[in-house]
């Protein structure tokens, strides 16, 4: 806890963003941080209140009122080192986790819950400031070799706990640099990629071997992963995205939403060129939003991050359509607390200008010499049933389907592998030893539960890590 009445003496204060029509320029970072002496206000007003529900509402079990003593307390290096026993990279966290344990924290029951992400991000961002991350490599070398297939958060997680147990850990990565979708995906303007690459150092300085453009299934065998390590641990993601198969799917200008941002992030980092006739020239079919009216379908993180991409593009206007109703303005506390409430929220890309419809259902699409032009929509009811005579139709210059994504991409690996799959779609393995139903390949992250968030990806790395030494050591030290 932090000051005994510090949550009746303080008024919650949380980071602020640049102005929309500063931000909307450029891919930074916009987030205004809060400064030390107003953090360590804000950590004052963690509660003794008993039983911290916070704990409850973090999937990686953080220590919460623990760092937030230690923050009011002034001892920075102490609360860092406190956040990083139960969280690899809690500056991802930091910047893209929803924080679900604000929405347990007891304070929320009024509305005030503890800015515990703000709290969070700034302790990680003084640690690396101050030079207090180093690496940390093992004391001993096991002589047990790991393959992780897939570099996101699940598998650096899960790469780094084992590394530092002392097993030699390669990673191996399909596209040209490590970080799966929290690099090509999230985009830079919520987390810059320079935050990964000094993690990525971190590691190989603590021993992990990266292996990038390297497909599994593809250019490299599954028989011959199996045959040169001791153990692997599948951490592809689920990659496949759910389609909206209407009629007048075919026409040009309706995307897949992580095709456009994945290539919005190569221009950034340099990976393609960032021109249109160069792209064009190197095979590439620019995904562009600059001048044109643009749709996306589906009201989650994916669909805001089509948003902001969209306006920084230079997109003359943005709509996005959710098939689910508008959900209450408050949830109801006495039923939904602590756990995750139905409420309605607006993220900072959303906030830059788009317009928002609830209980919509796209029909189909038409297009003038075959690139959409508009869609035709209906109103859906309660039962989401669409409503006779509610028709519309809504100009579109380019369509952003971003509806989730369904299950891991199953070509090449998994089939070559054999694992087992749930009705689900899922890699088939429970979250106590993370084993699929083959002999030393284990499974965690989004390809075992489903599309998730990074906090559970991370959570998912570490106990899969846990298992594996288990398994190769007959018992581990690592923490669950």
């Amino acid at each position: 806890m932090g000051k005994v009445t510090g949550f009746m003496e303080i008024g919650r204060q949380d980071r602020h963003y640049a102005p929309a029509s500063d931000r909307v320029r450029h891919y930074r970072e916009f987030v205004l941080p809060l400064g030390d002496e107003q953090t360590r206000q804000q950590a004052a007003r963690c509660m003794d209140c008993g039983i911290p529900y916070c704990h409850t509402g973090c999937p990686v079990e953080n220590q919460i009122p623990d760092w937030n003593d230690l923050v009011w307390q002034d001892d920075w290096q102490e609360a860092c080192q406190v956040l990083h026993s139960t969280n690899n990279f809690p500056e991802f966290t930091g910047r893209i986790c929803p924080a679900p344990c604000e929405e347990a924290c007891t304070l929320n029951i009024e509305d005030q819950p503890v800015t515990i992400k703000t709290i969070e991000c700034a302790i990680v961002d003084k640690g690396w400031s101050e030079g207090w991350i180093v690496p940390k490599p093992a004391a001993s070398i096991t002589g047990k070799k790991v393959a992780i297939v897939g570099s996101g958060p699940a598998g650096l997680a899960c790469a780094q706990q084992l590394a530092r147990t002392g097993h030699d850990v390669h990673v191996y990565e399909k596209n040209a640099r490590p970080g799966g979708l929290l690099r090509y995906g999230i985009p830079d303007f919520k987390m810059e990629k320079d935050l990964i690459d000094r993690r990525l150092q971190q590691m190989e300085d603590e021993g992990v071997t990266f292996h990038c453009q390297t497909h599994v299934g593809l250019t490299v065998s599954s028989e011959q992963l199996v045959k040169s390590h001791d153990a692997i641990v599948l951490t592809g993601g689920a990659e496949t995205p759910r389609d909206l198969p209407i009629e007048g799917r075919e026409f040009e200008g309706i995307h897949f939403a992580m095709d456009f941002l994945t290539q919005q992030n190569r221009r950034i980092s340099g990976e393609i060129p960032n021109n249109v006739f160069d792209e064009v020239s190197h095979g590439i079919t620019p995904i562009l939003a600059g001048g044109r009216h643009v749709v996306v379908i589906g009201g989650g993180d994916t669909g805001s991050d089509c948003i902001g991409t969209s306006f920084r593009q230079g997109a003359l206007s943005v709509t996005q359509l959710e098939i689910m109703p508008q959900p209450p303005a408050h949830e109801d506390k006495a039923l939904t607390w602590p756990d995750w409430p139905l409420k309605m929220r607006t993220s900072s890309s959303q906030a830059e200008g788009a317009q928002r419809d609830f209980s919509v259902m796209t029909k189909r699409f038409e297009s003038e010499g075959g690139r959409v032009t508009t869609l035709e929509c209906v109103r859906l009811d309660g039962s989401m049933t669409p409503i006779e005579g509610t028709e519309f139709v809504l100009r579109a210059d380019l369509v952003l389907l971003a509806m989730g994504f369904v299950h891991p991409i199953y070509d090449g690996l998994l089939e070559e592998l054999g694992v087992e799959i749930t009705e689900q779609g899922v890699v088939a393995a429970n979250d106590r030893d993370y084993k699929t139903n083959l002999d030393k390949i284990f499974t965690a992250g989004d390809m075992r539960r489903g599309q998730s968030l990074v906090v559970w990806a991370i959570r998912e790395g570490r106990q899969a890590a846990r298992a594996v030494d288990g398994y190769l050591m007959g018992e581990s030290i690592l923490p669950r």
